[in-house]
């Protein structure tokens, strides 16, 4: 039996892809044919960011398949985030219009704020998309942009139905909660680092107890974040772990493949991303089998608290997550 391939949006009943493909560190020059392949390939969730500084390559796949015939837009998830200097009341639609001009689109289906962190605004003509630091500066710079004044502007997209559905990235409970408080829409989806060496287990059950779905990044653990970490977090390849090998070859399935499903199983969507055919094929090949139980205790024991996308490895001194 087949298992379920999407989930149901709270608010909207709008289904979400299980398996969708990311765009973080796709390259402007190949995003275009990228996105276009992934979506020939039956990709139906395109996971991209204005961080990532490839939405207008990104906007051009996605309007190449559509113009090509191979999906309507009403086929296709379509999911970007909202940075860290635009949180402002007055500077988020703004920044919210530059992105939809720049993917081409009407509309977006998902709108994640990407980090909880309200950065000084930088002009979007002085640099774009503004990284972590203002320009010519090595300190990361704070601004008075409360979190209930960003959502209400998040949720005014939704009214003007520019963004179906709207959610969070990189939040914690007490966060969430907060949000909880005042929000009049509710988030549909919380994004955030997930993978065998940081399971999060009681975060994804409580945040699903809310109505709240989730989004895995980095389903293969530190293999997106090897030029990245600077504090020593250092730790064996998932995709090349003697455990996860093993499962893999039990079931005559790549690793990648056991590593996605394990998310999968938890009902939680994965974002993976490859610029290899035969990958991008695999890795949406995961809901024709599945993990038993003492898979799954298995790759439960892998179990570290290794978190890698974190500010603070990134002489940010930042614990966003501590």
């Amino acid at each position: 039996m087949t298992a379920q391939t999407y989930v149901t949006l709270n608010r909207t009943g709008d289904k979400m892809p299980l398996v969708g493909f990311g765009c973080w560190k796709v390259s402007p020059n190949d995003a275009e044919d990228t996105i276009y392949n992934a979506i020939q390939s039956g990709y139906r969730l395109i996971d991209g960011a204005a961080d990532y500084g490839n939405e207008v390559e990104v906007g051009r796949g996605i309007n190449k398949a559509i113009n090509k015939g191979l999906v309507t837009r009403d086929q296709i998830f379509v999911v970007t985030k909202l940075w860290n200097t635009y949180h402002n009341k007055d500077r988020l639609r703004g920044a919210f219009d530059k992105q939809l001009k720049d993917l081409g689109l009407d509309y977006v289906d998902l709108y994640l704020i990407h980090f909880p962190v309200p950065l000084k605004h930088v002009d979007i003509n002085q640099a774009y998309p503004a990284g972590w630091y203002q320009p010519n500066k090595e300190e990361i710079e704070f601004e008075a942009s409360p979190m209930h004044e960003c959502w209400g502007e998040m949720e005014k997209l939704v009214d003007a139905k520019l963004a179906r559905n709207i959610g969070v990235s990189n939040f914690n409970v007490q966060l969430i909660l907060d949000l909880l408080t005042y929000a009049k829409i509710k988030p549909a989806v919380l994004q955030v680092e997930l993978h065998p060496y940081l399971q999060q287990s009681r975060l994804v059950a409580w945040v699903q107890s809310q109505g709240i779905h989730i989004t895995a990044y980095s389903s293969f653990g530190p293999a997106s974040f090897v030029d990245l970490t600077t504090d020593g977090k250092t730790a064996a390849p998932l995709l090349e772990h003697p455990i996860i090998r093993e499962i893999a070859t039990k079931h005559n399935k790549t690793t990648g493949q056991v590593l996605l499903r394990w998310s999968t199983e938890r009902n939680v969507a994965v974002i993976p991303k490859s610029t290899n055919q035969e990958r991008i094929e695999s890795n949406l090949d995961i809901f024709s089998w599945s993990l038993d139980k003492e898979d799954l205790e298995k790759i439960a024991s892998l179990e570290k608290g290794l978190r890698f996308n974190d500010p603070y490895s990134y002489n940010f001194n930042l614990p966003l997550f501590n």
